[in-house]
């Protein structure tokens, strides 16, 4: 029997498949403070969301007896992976559970910012009829770029394309018989692919080369017109991971007219500050990071990394460790 912290909630589904295996499951936070001081070294494993961030010193004191670590979720970068391999410890994730409902939000977004529905509600709800003010465009006719073209931006492809968008990518590491397949150009550079659409829309992991990737010169370059003739602003959605947008270059843009509208479910900082101008903005809506938030995905979440976690606690190796490239 294994000791199995879950730190930031869990389905009870998925708690309930934990102990019918024999294990114990304590549904807790853990204060920063008490991980610092060793918390973990009472845990055979934890699963943590994005609330709890395990940096190398909260690794490296969890002594010996933490055997793995879940990521209920895609991203890992509220964990040290190095510091866990050093420690001899796998990282596994649950990367397929929220797909669909990231795809659906994000096609959710992008209606919303060119259709004006959270600032015609907004202006409902003061008893304004701003009918005039509230001329959108379609999605229909446009280009519509994604940065990173894993599951979900493929997803999200599909389904624009249905629109009548064109689908462009940009993703360093994608075959290009993968991009042919699913009708969609790709670019050789970030650059072009921000000079040819007005709609983009991030699905890239946040690392040191994807910082700030969106920034005030690649939104300059964003042409304001699409190729069907029509001036439909620029519009950029972001479902992925806070910090790959500059949100001050965002702001700018959105103060400037260089940008029409702006969506986040993710943000540099979580939660956001109190007086953020970003989310006061009028041509901005945000959602407080959602993305796997359905019924749904967080039953297929816990799941995932319920029986994940389980391999590695009897000795296998799961499909999803992110880490085991690094793994001595």
């Amino acid at each position: 029997m294994a000791r199995i912290a879950v730190t930031d909630g869990m389905a009870q589904d998925a708690v309930a498949l934990l102990e019918q295996a024999g294990h114990e499951v304590v549904l807790d936070f853990i204060e920063p403070d008490a991980l610092l001081a060793g918390a973990l070294s009472d845990f055979d494993a934890i699963i943590v969301r994005s609330a709890t961030k395990l940096s190398r010193e909260i690794i490296e004191q969890s002594g010996d007896r933490l055997k793995v670590i879940g990521r209920a979720g895609v991203g890992v970068d509220n964990i040290d992976l190095v510091a866990a391999a050093d420690a001899g410890i796998p990282v596994v994730n649950a990367p397929r559970a929220s797909t669909q409902s990231v795809i659906e939000l994000t096609i959710g977004h992008l209606l919303a910012c060119l259709r004006h529905i959270p600032r015609a509600d907004r202006g409902m709800r003061q008893d304004k009829w701003e009918k005039k003010a509230m001329k959108g465009t379609e999605l229909f006719g446009k280009n519509l770029g994604l940065i990173g073209f894993g599951r979900i931006a493929q997803g999200v492809g599909s389904i624009a394309q249905l629109f009548g968008m064109e689908i462009h990518t940009y993703d360093p590491y994608l075959p290009s018989k993968v991009a042919k397949d699913q009708n969609t150009t790709l670019h050789k550079k970030v650059d072009t692919l921000f000079q040819t659409c007005t709609h983009i829309s991030i699905h890239c992991n946040y690392n040191d080369e994807t910082h700030h990737l969106v920034n005030a010169e690649r939104i300059a370059l964003m042409p304001g017109k699409s190729f069907d003739g029509i001036a439909c602003g620029n519009h950029i959605v972001n479902c992925a991971r806070g910090g790959i947008i500059d949100e001050k270059a965002l702001l700018a843009a959105l103060e400037s007219g260089e940008l029409s509208s702006a969506a986040l479910d993710v943000f540099e900082q979580e939660p956001v500050p109190a007086g953020n101008k970003l989310v006061q903005h009028p041509h901005f809506h945000g959602t407080p990071h959602i993305g796997a938030a359905t019924l749904e995905a967080q039953a297929r979440v816990g799941r995932d990394i319920a029986l994940a976690v389980m391999t590695v606690l009897d000795g296998g190796q799961a499909e999803t460790t992110v880490n085991s490239h690094l793994l001595k």
